[in-house]
């Protein structure tokens, strides 16, 4: 397949997966986190509401450039039926927006869904790509600047990027505009003493797919190896048969191995 008709079949395949969420579980569209145009989230919620539920926040990939929440719900199937509510999170896309205004929404947004949602029995994130990156930005954040402290139990970070300088010098960056400085205040990378206070408690599963590039899998090996250093309750996750775009495809799947692992996490294997 070329590159477009790959692109082409992955945005296919996340749209029809989120189709489907949408048409069998009861949502909550376009809810503001803010106040800005693409400041909105989507909750898909259990048919049961029982007073201490998992919930899932949801971070597209994407480059930071495409997509948006309303390809996000494909994985909400298997874990509402299980009892999860899964809240997938829009953020201004480049050129519309930067990457210190998209890193500021999606902590913004965890904000307002833990004031709007506070009797879950735990919060957890879980991104792919571009949006594994912004989860692991939000695990490094200093919450003092902000109203409250989320408690943040799991992260499923999947084929994510955590050093933004190898992308400067790439067309990835033609609609961000990043400068040096820009790259390096946004690198998850670069704030694991942060992540260490903020975060200490959470369970982070760093996952790459086996056919990744070869950027994506040294970036992912060697976040996992530095959150390890530093302590934290870190596992990795080599899944096999797997390329960039079929790793996060398949948590539509409750058998996937992935899917799983998330359940298992949240507590609801």
């Amino acid at each position: 397949m070329s590159a477009d008709d790959v692109i082409r079949a992955h945005v296919s395949a996340l749209k029809s997966g989120t189709e489907r969420a949408r048409s069998v579980t009861q949502t909550l569209m376009d809810v503001p986190y803010g106040e800005a145009e693409g400041e909105k989230l989507d909750v898909y919620l259990p048919s049961s509401s029982s007073p201490d539920v998992p919930l899932v926040i949801y971070f597209h990939g994407g480059y930071w450039q495409f997509l948006s929440k309303d390809e996000s719900g494909f994985l909400a199937v298997p874990l509402v039926q299980k009892g999860a509510v899964v809240v997938a999170v829009g953020y201004s896309i480049a050129p519309k927006g930067d990457m210190d205004l998209m890193v500021s929404q999606v902590r913004r947004s965890v904000v307002s869904v833990i004031q709007q949602y506070s009797h879950i029995s735990g919060l957890y994130l879980c991104g792919h790509s571009a949006g594994a990156h912004l989860a692991a930005m939000v695990l490094s954040t200093d919450w003092t600047q902000y109203d409250v402290s989320p408690q943040i139990k799991g992260a499923f970070l999947v084929s994510g990027i955590y050093d933004l300088q190898p992308i400067l010098s790439t067309y990835v960056n033609e609609p961000l505009k990043m400068t040096e400085e820009v790259a390096l205040r946004n690198s998850p990378s670069r704030f694991l003493s942060q992540l260490k206070v903020s975060s200490a408690s959470c369970d982070i599963t760093v996952a790459v797919a086996q056919n990744d590039s070869p950027e994506f899998r040294k970036q992912s090996e060697e976040y996992y190896k530095a959150l390890e250093s530093a302590g934290l309750k870190v596992s990795f996750e080599d899944v096999s048969e797997t390329d960039h775009f079929s790793i996060i495809e398949q948590l539509v799947d409750e058998n996937y191995l992935l899917t799983k692992l998330l359940l298992k996490m949240i507590g609801k294997s």
